[in-house]
């Protein structure tokens, strides 16, 4: 005798089509200008930041950077959906995250500038720096939530990673430790159809990165991450979700890297142009624009002066960047260890010697 030992299904939320245009009835949240146009506001940005930032490494005055072009829509209302006291663990691609929780811009240039004083913002507080090795991120994430559990504090911790970080055995790692403990913890997986040069297509043979968390005995859904709207509602109900004690969830938002992966790399040579010039057919601001200029709530007046005003803000942000003093070269050795090993001291001390070497040259030229 056979019979079915599990039964589910992965459910697709999608509100706005790809013209900005409702497919059905919106959230009532959805009905009021207030959160869309601000979550417009951030998104365009975050846009404007990318790109003097991928500028300011073209000209040398920056290192590798990556871009968040076509993910705005999933990592704006992430973060503003977020308490102060829950915790993000992100990946490399959520700065945008981060200065909506308080860092500033300088401190983003800082980090991609070379300089670990852009991991050190106060304004972090307990969020976590940003996470450049692939999945491990989602292991801390759990061990942040698994200490919200065991302290019975109401937060939540929300984790971020790209679409190849699913094919990691952190990631799976971290799903099953979440599931199995019931964990305060929301996974979001920016699904954008690239893992550097590998396909979506030859990442996973599953029609949705979200069943995954089927495996795992968590919650699974996907939204159209170019939608902020969807975005909103997956994000809002996981964290009311885990913070009343109901367990981790898994949100794939699909969307689509309208970037390189980052300024190291170069898409074109294995990335059609027509893919993508489709891909930024569904891209996520032009599409809330669009719906706000269809509501009213919207205009190329307003449109103007909020560009003029980005503008200036990442300005400023570039110019106290470029203004910050180099940091002392022997502060790679400080954040190490808890206590130095004498054979590092040694080291430490011969780097600062030598700066001071060159320092004192450079003012006798």
């Amino acid at each position: 005798m056979t019979t079915i030992a599990y039964q589910g299904e992965i459910r697709f939320c999608r509100y706005l089509d790809a013209a900005g245009q409702p497919v059905g009835e919106l959230p009532d949240w959805a009905g009021k200008p207030d959160t869309l146009v601000e979550y417009y506001r951030q998104m365009t940005l975050a846009r404007q930041f990318d790109t003097k930032a991928i500028a300011l490494q073209r000209t040398g005055q920056l290192g590798t950077y990556p871009s968040l072009l076509g993910g705005e829509a999933i990592d704006i209302p992430t973060a503003s959906l977020m308490d102060d006291e829950d915790v993000l663990v992100p990946y490399y691609r959520n700065h945008a995250m981060q200065v909506m929780r308080g860092c500033d811009w300088r401190d983003v240039l800082l980090y991609w500038g070379g300089d670990e004083r852009g991991s050190a913002s106060p304004a972090l507080r307990q969020d976590l720096p940003n996470c450049v090795p692939i999945a491990t991120q989602c292991l801390h994430a759990c061990g942040v939530a698994a200490a919200f559990r065991i302290r019975g504090e109401k937060r939540v911790a929300v984790t971020l990673c790209g679409d190849g970080a699913t094919s990691k055995g952190d990631f799976l790692e971290a799903l099953n430790v979440a599931g199995t403990w019931q964990l305060p913890l929301v996974f979001i997986v920016n699904n954008n159809q690239w893992a550097i040069s590998v396909p979506r297509a030859m990442q996973c043979g599953a029609p949705t990165l979200a069943q995954k968390a089927i495996g795992a005995g968590i919650r699974g859904e996907q939204v159209d991450g170019n939608d902020v709207i969807a975005v909103h509602e997956a994000v809002a109900l996981a964290l009311e979700r885990a913070r009343g004690g109901k367990g981790p969830s898994l949100i794939e938002a699909v969307s689509y890297r309208l970037s390189d992966h980052t300024t190291a790399d170069d898409a074109t040579r294995y990335r059609s142009s027509d893919e993508l010039r489709a891909g930024w057919e569904h891209e996520p601001v032009k599409r809330l624009r669009n719906f706000l200029h269809g509501r009213g709530w919207w205009n190329e007046e307003q449109e103007q002066a909020w560009q003029a005003d980005i503008s200036r803000r990442v300005q400023q942000a570039v110019d106290a960047y470029l203004a910050t003093a180099p940091d002392d070269p022997g502060a790679m050795f400080d954040h190490l260890y808890a206590e130095l090993p004498a054979s590092l001291e040694a080291q430490r001390e011969q780097v600062r010697a030598r700066a001071a070497a060159r320092a004192a040259r450079r003012e006798q030229d």
